[in-house]
């Protein structure tokens, strides 16, 4: 069935589904400019020139900035994200057809917003009645504002964006495909995926870290080692997160990550509904790695076929491996004989 214009209902819902996204999104980018914008013009006469724009290890300002190019760059580099969301959303309607593209985006926006903002009012905060950027303030707990914000607006912006439809663009692998199993048989379904890049940077991250951190230790008293601990973790973490490995048979899904296959965890088959296969990509989910939010999250080591898992509680799973297909059909079956 067709509307009068030739448009399918569908089409017509993708289309006020998209405008309303695109709507919202660009007055949230709009109002976010806004205040980047009038806070620092407003208090212009009571901020220096330059201004502090960065602190060291000791808290104290060591690096600064001419206001104009301050403000150009908080409000351009916002404008690049946020213009961007709105132009993959524009570009983009089966994307918002799909709950996690759309909570990706609105993650992006609500999450780059606050960030954008916090990081702002501790700058300008620091800079405040200073006669000199020099003898700016410290950023104290204002510096906690910008990750608090992150996450916040990313977990907000992801909340606001997740009513609506949630398509599924499957690919061989449907919630109805078994794999014949003999009476008795056993089967097991095992695959894998790795991100060479990935364990690359982790892996250079983690020693460049590690030998700076030594270094400092043997005389540098002034080197930011809290850095260097930072640039050990965050390079452990890419590591750990660089391949993933998952395992399906009579006891339940186990998904490990790593080298180690550490962190590991397993899902008993009574807490599971199904599995299809499905093709993702790295720009419908929001990157790379672990992304989305707890009922609604895809692991992204590569973009292609992906192994989805729909949990009994109604939550999904998306994990990029290969022979996804199989293993969701695996699983289904797992399920249905255990159902029984």
């Amino acid at each position: 069935m067709t509307a009068p214009d030739g448009r399918s209902p569908e089409g017509e819902t993708a289309m006020g589904l998209r405008g309303r996204f695109v709507s919202v999104a660009a007055g949230w980018v709009t109002l976010v400019t806004a205040v980047l914008v009038a806070v620092p013009l407003t208090l212009r006469d009571r901020l220096p020139d330059p201004l502090a724009v960065h602190w060291g290890p000791s808290g104290g300002p060591d690096g600064s900035a001419p206001f104009t190019v301050a403000l150009v760059a908080w409000t351009a580099v916002w404008l690049l994200i946020g213009g961007g969301a709105c132009v993959s959303a524009a570009t983009g309607a089966a994307r918002l057809r799909r709950r996690a593209g759309r909570m990706g985006l609105g993650a992006l926006l609500g999450g780059g917003g606050l960030f954008f903002l916090a990081v702002q009012f501790a700058t300008v905060s620091a800079n405040l009645d200073a006669p000199d950027w020099r003898r700016a303030g410290s950023l104290s707990l204002a510096a906690l504002l910008a990750p608090a914000g992150l996450a916040l607006g990313g977990w907000l912006g992801a909340l606001a964006a997740r009513p609506g439809p949630d398509e599924v663009s499957r690919r061989g692998g449907t919630d109805a495909d078994l794999l014949e199993l003999r009476p008795g048989q056993r089967a097991v379904w095992v695959s894998s995926a790795r991100n060479g890049w990935l364990l690359a940077i982790g892996a250079s991250l983690a020693a460049v870290g590690a030998g700076l951190l030594v270094a400092a230790a043997f005389g540098a008293e002034s080197a930011p080692w809290p850095t260097f601990v930072a640039a050990i973790v965050a390079g452990l973490l890419c590591v750990a997160l660089s391949s993933v490995r998952v395992r399906i048979a009579q006891d339940g899904l186990q998904v490990s990550y790593g080298p180690l296959r550490l962190p590991r965890r397993h899902v008993p088959l009574v807490k599971l509904d199904s599995a299809w296969s499905e093709e993702r990509f790295p720009r419908e989910v929001g990157g790379w790695g672990v992304r989305g939010l707890p009922g609604a999250a895809t692991i992204m080591l590569r973009g292609g076929e992906c192994l989805v898992v729909r949990y009994a509680s109604g939550g999904r799973l998306a994990i990029s491996v290969d022979d996804a297909e199989r293993g969701a059909a695996l699983l289904n079956t797992l399920v249905m004989e255990g159902a029984r």
